[in-house]
């Protein structure tokens, strides 16, 4: 075995940069967290060749002095922690003092800088061949100038794992366009070949920062979303998230930021994905953009080289408001909201005159059969026998005249027909408004099932025989410490052993579930997430079912009264945008599209 020894500056340097430096996409990451670190307003972004032969940013921040410039290409030299205490609450992007260090070891790299008090500027130059750096007076402006040449020159393993340069250029171009979602306050350009790609001035009113989302996610975006500002229990939470009906296929255009700082993080990801759980349509991905600041001393950015990933100290708090907020704001959607949001110039004015037509289903038989055990069969018998009659709709009188004002139309509209008993059509402010009536039904009732079941509590039902699980020590240990928690979710446990535990009760709606199993997801959930909707999720399937039996079904004729009837409950009731599997439930067809099928105007 070889004697061991000390590793050269340049081989630990670019050991380093194999963490930090895996493409021109990181580089030009560290490179911009660092014009941000210095308050810079103004960062240009200049690239060649996908930032393999040249990349070069300018800002104009506070510079560095002329003794720091050789001391700011050694590595772990920062200014930005000085003591362990200081990791306990970074808040600046950058502090590990690697990076130029890193990349200097892997390039041709330039630095000139000045600081306001500096009558001129100094420049630093090294090769990653031998790391020496020369110091010599230069002209620039206040602020800084990174010039980054042949990267991965001296490391040519490194440099065969290069993309195209068309795909190493779009990966650097999300990299700017995630900071400059995060930083409104500074302009940003990106040229490319000596071509203007991007140029995002500064954003300082709400509609500024809403054309710069605009710009990066498009207008489409911005049209079918939720604005989102709320603050409490020292954490706030703002930003835009996508409507259900407005998704993609892949999670591609998703950010998310902590302190500034954009993270990936599987606690984030399963909150927003437990709250669009009841709306998205399967195998859909939302959209948004969203900020989460809180006190630095409460997450960890220290746990990953490329700073990408925190580890937040109170996983559940955060996790459970991330989920309150953006439940209650999907849940809060009303179609006049999306009317109103997406033509506030034709749709000045919606008054929804509706009390008197509300409809309602009975729900007063609705415990007794939660409770029998049958997992609500009879309950689904009494709505079906309700349904054939639609006795709440029978009672409504005849509908009135369409209204001469727009003020005086509902947002959706009024009933005029129906198409194959499956579709009503009816006329708003705005032109045609098209309803699938089983769909949006379905989540009327789907919607009174679950205020049903929570208003009553959890029911629970004890086991005859208790279910003996064996399970590791670290999941007996998790149920033994969470066991209050599983309580309250109609679970009880008991220890039997190191590696057993018993489970003795379960909510009365899941008693035909496979409950060992459920049981070992919730385990996993919490152990992840220091939270779980598994049990919920479980109980809102049946109770789904329950309603789209319940529902009223294709082909039924209903009266111009049963139409208006469940469109002024659509208006009334949280998610009637979408049905229980997340499809629309209905559509608005403007007059100006609706004149472009006619060439109408042409």
């Amino acid at each position: 075995m070889a004697r061991i020894q000390l590793l050269s500056q340049r081989l630990t340097n670019q050991i380093a940069a194999g963490e930090v430096v895996e493409r021109p996409a990181s580089v030009i990451k560290e490179l911009l967290e660092n014009s941000l670190d210095a308050g810079s307003d103004r960062i240009d972004i200049e690239i060649e060749q996908g930032g393999i032969k040249l990349i070069r940013i300018r800002d104009n921040g506070q510079g560095i002095d002329k003794e720091d410039l050789p001391l700011a290409l050694s590595r772990h030299a920062t200014s930005k922690i000085s003591e362990l205490e200081d990791l306990e609450h970074v808040a600046s992007l950058g502090f590990r003092g690697e990076a130029l260090a890193s990349i200097a070891s892997v390039s041709r790299l330039s630095l000139i800088s000045r600081t306001p008090e500096a009558s001129e500027a100094w420049k630093v130059e090294t090769e990653g061949i031998d790391m020496d750096s020369k110091l010599t007076p230069a002209a620039h402006p206040v602020g800084t100038n990174v010039e980054v040449r042949d990267l991965f020159f001296n490391t040519p393993a490194r440099r065969k794992f290069l993309r195209t340069e068309q795909t190493e250029y779009k990966r650097i171009d999300d990299i700017v366009k995630q900071l400059a979602l995060s930083h409104f306050n500074t302009t940003l350009s990106l040229q490319h070949n000596q071509r203007q790609i991007h140029k995002f001035e500064k954003a300082h009113s709400p509609q500024e920062q809403q054309r710069r989302v605009s710009q990066i996610c498009g207008p489409a975006f911005i049209e079918n979303s939720i604005s989102i500002d709320i603050e409490q229990n020292g954490m706030r939470l703002w930003g835009w998230v996508s409507l259900p009906t407005f998704s993609r296929s892949q999670a591609d255009m998703q950010y998310f930021y902590v302190n500034g700082r954009t993270i990936k993080d599987k606690v984030v990801s399963h909150a927003i994905k437990q709250a669009y759980r009841d709306v998205l349509f399967h195998g859909r991905h939302p959209v948004f953009v969203l900020f989460l600041e809180l006190d630095p001393a409460e997450v960890d950015v220290n746990v990953h080289p490329t700073k990408h990933e925190v580890r937040f100290r109170e996983s559940r708090s955060v996790h459970n408001f991330l989920f309150s907020v953006l439940h209650k704001a999907l849940a809060s959607v009303r179609p006049e909201d999306h009317l109103y949001e997406a033509n506030t110039d034709n749709y000045s004015s919606h008054s929804t005159q509706t009390n008197s037509t509300q409809s309602t289903i009975n729900f007063s038989n609705y415990n007794s059969s939660y409770e029998s055990g049958d997992r609500g069969r009879t309950f689904v018998n009494q709505v079906e026998n309700q349904l054939a009659n639609y006795d709440a709709f029978r009672n409504i009188s005849a509908s009135a005249p369409l209204p001469e004002s727009d003020g005086d139309i509902p947002p959706l509209g009024f009933a005029i027909a129906q198409l194959h008993g499956i579709y009503i059509l009816a006329q708003n402010a705005l032109g045609l408004v098209i309803v699938d009536m089983h769909a949006a039904h379905e989540r009327i009732t789907y919607e009174h099932m679950k205020t049903a079941s929570s208003n009553d509590g959890i029911k629970v039902q004890p086991l005859l025989v208790p279910i003996s699980i064996a399970v590791s020590e670290k999941e007996a240990d998790l149920a033994e410490e969470h066991n209050s928690y599983l309580q309250s979710l109609g679970m009880e446990i008991e220890r039997l052993g190191p590696e057993s535990i018993s489970l003795r009760q379960v909510p009365t709606i899941l008693a035909n579930a496979n409950v060992e199993q459920l049981l070992r997801d919730v385990l996993s959930d919490i152990s992840d997430h220091g939270t779980s909707d598994r049990l919920e999720a479980h109980r809102d399937e049946i109770l789904s079912t329950m309603a789209c039996h319940g529902s009223v079904r294709a082909n039924r004729l209903l009266t111009i009264p049963e139409m208006n009837a469940l469109l002024r409950d659509m208006e009334h009731t949280e998610r009637s945008g979408q049905c229980n599997h997340g499809r629309p439930t209905w559509v608005q067809q403007n007059l100006s599209e609706l004149d472009k099928l006619f060439l109408r105007g042409q």
